[in-house]
Formats: structure tokens, C-alpha cells, sequence
């Protein structure tokens, strides 16, 4: 049986539980040190997890599990992938996203094949959560599909379209500022440490200057919050955090 979480526990007297059943989501990659990477930040989503040591493993605990998506990708002994979704998918239909190495030359095999989408390596937290929700939103009859549209004060994103707006203004952003945006209108009021943004918004293997992370927020400043009461706040010595602004219309943060 693969790596997962353990059994929810029943509700009082025997009723239905209070909370809606957790997403499940089953991983089978072939470096174990990313799957375990991998399966942290799912979890860290709210997220059930369960990790494959191998196809024949990722094949019995999806009969087992009942997935609601699944994360493959090309072994180093050679094992396909498109093998190992079919084979998954002979227990039921589900969705599944396939991590693939760069320069791969699988892509477009396997999407043919049936992968719903793939990511390539390297790739940051925020990017594999995105995606993974985006399968997860296609799902029904497990809790409530994860949301696309975040609000915070007179700030929308919506994460399906990559679009932002500030008092109905479009703003221009790139990859890379999303990224570090949603991380934070996802997390309102919370402050974010530099170590945490690098972890979620820059690659796993990223190994560069973290006052990076300072020169993007600066960016996000100027097209952000130009001319605007600013929504962007510095805690010095312990991050950043993002909050709507104080006065007549004030909104509370709200998903979609």
C-alpha cells in the first residue's frame, strides 16, 4: 500500500461528517525525494495524499483509494507513462497530470495518449498547485471544487484566465508576478516570509539570490499599488503580506 494519510475517523454516532471528504490525490514519480516534495505541498493544500513507490504500487492503491487525480511521470528504467495512466485508469476515470523532465520528448505522446495536462521540471509550488486544482475543478461529488477567482479588497485575480484587476483596472503581469500575487491574495493578511515565497513561487531547485524575492515585491509595488493606497505591506525582519484597503467598502477577502 502506498505512503498516505490515515483513515478519517468516523463521526460521532455514526452520521455524516461535519466537513466535505478531502480531495484525494495519487503521486508516482520516479525520484522519490520529489515525490515526497510533491506530496508536501498537495498536503499542505488540505489535500489527501497517497505516494506510489512504483506503477504497480500508483495501479493498486488507485483501486484501493478512489483517486480524484493522479501525478505520473517517465521512471528512469524506462516505464511509460502513458502505461502506467492507462493502467490506473482501468480502476476509473480520473484526470492526470504528467510531470515530465526538460527537453522530453513524451509531451505530446502522452497528452494524446490521455494526459489532461503536463508540468515540466523544474517547476515552483505555486505552479503544481494551480494546475492540480485546475484538474480538481473538472471533479464532482467530493467537497467543493477549489476556487478560481480570489478577492481581496477592490483586487481580483482569477487564476484559470491569469488576470488581474484593481478597481476594475486590468493590470499587466508577468509569469512571475502572478505567481508571487496569487501566493499572496491566497494567504490575505498573513505575512509570508522571504524563505516561504521562495519555496512556493520560485523552483524547487532554485538555488539564487534570495533578495530576489524583495526585487519582485517591488515590481508588484509599481504596478500594484500606483497612485493607490498600497495593499503590499513589509514587516520588517519577517516578510510581506497583502491587505485590502481600510475605509468605506471594505470588502473581507473572498474565493470563487
Amino acid at each position: 500500500m502506498a505512503d498516505g494519510p490515515d483513515a478519517a475517523p468516523a463521526a460521532p454516532g455514526g452520521g455524516a461528517p461535519e466537513e466535505p471528504s478531502p480531495w484525494r490525490v495519487l503521486v508516482q514519480l520516479a525520484d522519490p525525494a520529489l515525490a515526497d516534495l510533491v506530496g508536501g505541498v498537495l498536503r499542505s493544500e488540505g489535500w489527501s495524499v497517497w505516494i506510489a513507490g512504483d506503477p504497480a504500487e500508483a495501479v493498486a492503491t488507485a483501486a484501493e483509494t478512489q483517486p480524484d487525480v493522479v501525478l505520473v511521470d517517465a521512471g528512469p528504467d524506462g516505464s511509460d507513462p502513458v502505461a502506467v495512466l492507462s493502467r490506473v485508469r482501468a480502476t476509473h476515470a480520473l484526470p492526470a497530470l504528467l510531470i515530465t523532465g526538460p527537453g522530453d520528448g513524451r509531451r505530446m505522446p502522452a497528452v494524446t495518449a490521455g494526459g489532461d495536462d503536463d508540468l515540466r521540471r523544474p517547476f515552483s509550488a505555486e505552479e503544481l498547485t494551480a494546475r492540480v486544482r485546475a484538474l480538481l475543478r473538472g471533479r464532482g461529488g467530493r467537497g467543493q471544487p477549489p476556487p478560481h477567482v480570489f478577492q481581496v479588497g477592490d483586487l481580483v485575480l482569477d487564476e484559470v484566465a491569469r488576470e488581474v484587476r484593481r478597481g476594475g483596472e486590468e493590470l499587466h503581469l508577468t509569469a512571475t508576478e502572478f505567481d508571487l500575487l496569487r501566493l499572496l491574495v491566497r494567504h490575505p493578511r498573513r505575512v509570508m516570509s522571504k524563505v516561504q515565497i521562495l519555496d512556493r513561487v520560485w523552483h524547487y531547485d532554485f538555488d539564487g539570490n534570495p533578495n530576489v524575492v524583495e526585487l519582485y515585491i517591488s515590481y508588484l509595488r509599481r504596478k500594484l499599488d500606483a497612485d493607490r493606497e498600497p495593499m503590499i505591506h513589509t514587516l520588517r525582519g519577517v516578510g510581506y503580506a497583502i491587505r485590502p484597503v481600510r475605509g468605506a467598502g471594505e470588502q473581507e477577502p473572498t474565493v470563487s
